[in-house]
């Protein structure tokens, strides 16, 4: 099964749409175990309110790919929940293809990946792994920070046509060309959602990251046109993640 139908067929078994980012602050080398106990707390608790969970570098960096990661996304599965890897792939395409083949050989059902590298010994190798693997790929469109605009919203001429336009304009028509299973955009950026929603219809889902802690607002990323909220902190450093989960997924299922 492709990963859009396994998240697709997750999101509606759990009704819900939300999209869990493991992320935690730093630790020290020594405190590591305590942090593969965090995030296996967090993903006991919260579980029945996700339909997938996104690693980053937070806890890949001090556990390991093939060590407690590797572990957390077992975890994942058992759950019944789909693994989204954040590496923001960004190389050459020799080493965007090792990249692509550790990490879903790690477990990951989908990476999330850089236009800016295109896709001629860019973006290829990985959609190439991911293909022969059933694996998905999700690209950045534009992303959640303050200063996203000062990459993603450049103003570029399109190689295709010739025309000025926005940079995120043209990654999210990349999306469609390529096949993408995702594009990231912002919920700091409903606007941009709607945006890029109109570009791509109901073809690529949009999942957007930085709802709560960077201000990102569940009625307005959905309403502009996202299908995926990604929420991090406010889940995770919470002192009851089950109960905060909640909520959220109950807010997003009301605005449906």
């Amino acid at each position: 099964m492709s990963f859009r139908a396994k998240i697709e067929q997750t999101a509606k078994k759990k009704e819900s749409n939300i999209v869990l980012a493991c992320d935690f602050p730093f630790e020290k080398p020594e405190k590591r175990k305590d942090l593969f106990s965090k995030a296996e707390s967090v993903l006991e608790a919260a579980h029945r309110y996700i339909c997938a969970v996104k690693f980053n570098h937070h806890l890949v960096l001090p556990l390991g790919t093939f060590d407690g990661v590797q572990k957390l996304v077992k975890k994942v599965h058992d759950l019944d929940l789909t693994a989204i890897m954040d590496c923001k792939v960004n190389d050459v395409g020799s080493t965007n293809q090792v990249i692509a083949e550790y990490y879903y050989a790690a477990g990951f059902d989908a990476l999330i990946a850089n236009p800016f590298i295109g896709w001629e010994e860019g973006l290829k190798p990985i959609f190439d792994v991911a293909i022969r693997l059933q694996r998905g790929v999700i690209l950045l469109v534009y992303m959640s920070h303050r200063a996203a605009a000062e990459g993603y919203g450049m103003t570029i001429v399109d190689a295709e046509t010739g025309k000025k336009v926005p940079q995120y304009v043209s990654f999210a028509r990349k999306t469609l060309k390529y096949g993408a299973d995702g594009a990231i955009v912002g919920a700091t950026y409903p606007e941009k959602i709607s945006e890029v929603h109109c570009i791509l219809g109901e073809t690529v889902p949009i999942y957007s990251p930085g709802i709560g802690a960077q201000g990102g607002a569940v009625q307005l990323a959905l309403k502009a046109g996202a299908r995926y909220l990604i929420v991090g902190r406010e889940i995770t450093l919470t002192e009851n993640p089950a109960k905060m989960a909640k909520k959220i997924r109950d807010l997003a299922r009301s605005v449906e």
